[in-house]
């Protein structure tokens, strides 16, 4: 089962969110059928959201959209307060990797942009902020996007490891963050703890790496665990939604999609999940727009 931990250092000065998200990419990777390079820059994604949703409270939605100009397109996801997350990559089929060590490249496929985060909170006024890609890693552009945007000094630490197959192995991150009780002394220690951590996907590829990951992070310093939660791809798409997608187009093209294509065949971008709507299904559709 999928998880994300949050934790505080007992003396109040740090707090870190450490996942494990392996599962949730897998069913990304399924769903979407990307290739390595997609595979990894999605799933950085939606670990990103998922830290970004799990600071929100109530019935929140975050929508993060990674805007790169090269190979990747776009990359969006949406996650909620309760461990959900779903999204999708533009260009599915980037499968890039260095010669020498077969590494699988990300930062030079996203390009330049923007890394946009939207929160909705119910209200009806959805709040939107934005920051440059620095890298195009995902890790640091989120990292920040924290620091700029949310006036909180932050590491981040996201990745997804593959198998000879290029298949989802192991994929997890963390987060850490300063407290406003940090001393100078706490941020300088907890700096220089960051600067010689062992590099996340040596931490990932270890037996257990949520303790690795928290071990790395917090070295001799006492911390407590505040909660463990489920995390899961999950898209809330259903073919009750696409119909009433459907009832906002104008009359004459539901007319001609009955008449000229005798149905309609709708993908969730999200999922890739298909929906059938067959001439009786429009004919439906149509008498209750009249209506």
């Amino acid at each position: 089962m999928d998880k994300i931990i949050k934790s505080i250092a007992t003396n109040g000065a740090f707090r870190a969110y450490v996942l494990d998200c392996t599962e949730t990419v897998k069913t990304a990777q399924e769903k979407h059928q990307t290739l390595s390079s997609s595979t990894v820059a999605l799933g950085r994604t939606l670990i990103a959201n998922l830290i970004l949703a799990a600071n929100q409270k109530g019935e929140s939605k975050v929508t993060l959209k990674i805007i790169g100009n090269s190979s990747f397109g776009h990359i969006i996801s949406v996650a909620d307060t309760h461990g959900n997350v779903k999204g999708y990559i533009q260009n599915p089929g980037v499968d890039i990797k260095k010669t020498a060590t077969g590494e699988v490249l990300v930062g030079p496929f996203m390009g330049q942009g923007h890394f946009v985060v939207i929160t909705d909170y119910g209200t009806g006024k959805p709040y939107t902020s934005t920051t440059p890609l620095i890298s195009g890693e995902i890790g640091e552009d989120f990292a920040y996007y924290l620091t700029e945007s949310e006036q909180t000094p932050s590491a981040v630490g996201l990745n997804v490891l593959l198998d000879e197959e290029d298949k989802v192995k192991v994929a997890g991150g963390f987060m850490l963050q300063a407290l406003p009780g940090a001393s100078e002394e706490d941020i300088k220690r907890y700096e220089e703890r960051i600067q010689n951590m062992p590099a996340i996907s040596r931490l990932l590829a270890s037996d257990n790496h949520i303790d690795a990951l928290l071990d790395a992070i917090y070295g001799e310093d006492d911390y407590k665990r505040l909660s463990e939660e489920s995390v899961r791809f999950h898209c809330d798409c259903s073919k009750e939604r696409f119909k009433l997608a459907l009832l906002s187009l104008a009359k004459d093209d539901l007319i001609a999609m009955k008449d000229e294509d005798h149905g309609a065949e709708i993908t969730c971008q999200f999922c890739n999940e298909h929906y059938h709507f067959s001439e009786k299904d429009l004919e439906e559709i149509i008498n209750d727009k009249a209506e």
